[in-house]
């Protein structure tokens, strides 16, 4: 008889371990629905952060680059400025590149600029390539059809859009007259590479990065063109492209 007591006593802990087990579980599933996309929205948001702060510096870069000057002079005739702080190259005869940048926008020269908006590039480029790189890239968007183009969730550069090498040097000046392209790339330079182009680069929306920026589901006519969303975040790099410095 004791031993029958005894059994159904170890019954009942058992059962009752099973439901405090199960019950810990579910707590835990519960909290990690609640939490997982809290923490992945953090990551978002810094992410973002940290990219406005890159392009905000790598513009800066540009603007003491002696060898930028046709930059700075076209930068006031654009329609839309992107900037990447970071693109990677690295490869041996057939290379892809990478990164991540911001696209500002106006309606006229003399309007303010709006955004950012966030974007991905990568593409496989083909050529003489040996070495790695990283580099800082702005493209200037010089014609309403190409930051109408931009503003796609997706593009392929030289495909959907013409784009062209800006000029760069001392004696580029000369050189700017000339240019149609809707879109033109400038870039700095550090490592070694050989046969640099974004052509054929895709150029697409991050949407969870808009997203998590603007606190809410956004296009990118929203943020460039409608202009009905802010984040004061955004107000040193707009100075610092409202204020990039012109060539004398």
């Amino acid at each position: 008889m004791r031993e029958r007591l005894d059994h159904r006593a170890t019954e009942r802990r058992q059962r009752c371990s099973t439901r405090r087990g199960w019950l810990v579980c579910l707590g835990f599933i519960i909290a990690l629905g609640w939490v997982g996309p809290q923490l992945v929205w953090a990551s978002d948001e810094a992410e973002t952060e940290a990219l406005v702060t890159k392009a905000r510096l790598a513009l800066e870069n540009f603007g003491h680059d002696p060898e930028m000057t046709s930059l700075r002079r076209l930068a006031s005739k654009a329609r839309g400025i992107f900037i990447m702080p970071q693109l990677f190259k690295g490869a041996f005869i057939v290379g892809g590149s990478g990164g991540h940048g911001v696209l500002m926008a106006r309606e006229g020269i003399d309007q303010p600029w709006r955004g950012p908006a966030f974007y991905t590039v990568g593409g496989i480029s083909f050529g003489l390539q040996i070495g790695a790189e990283f580099s800082e890239v702005v493209l200037l968007a010089m014609t309403s059809r190409g930051m109408t183009t931009m503003l796609s969730s997706s593009l392929k550069l030289g495909a959907d859009i013409n784009i062209a090498v800006g000029p760069v040097g001392a004696g580029a000046g000369a050189a700017t007259a000339g240019l149609s392209a809707d879109l033109l790339v400038f870039s700095r330079s550090k490592g070694l590479y050989g046969g640099i182009s974004l052509q054929g680069a895709v150029m697409s929306t991050r949407d969870k990065l808009n997203q998590a920026f603007y606190g809410q589901a956004v296009s990118t006519t929203d943020i460039l063109i409608r202009g009905t969303v802010f984040n004061d975040k955004a107000n040193g790099l707009l100075t610092s492209v409202s204020q990039f410095p012109l060539a004398r």
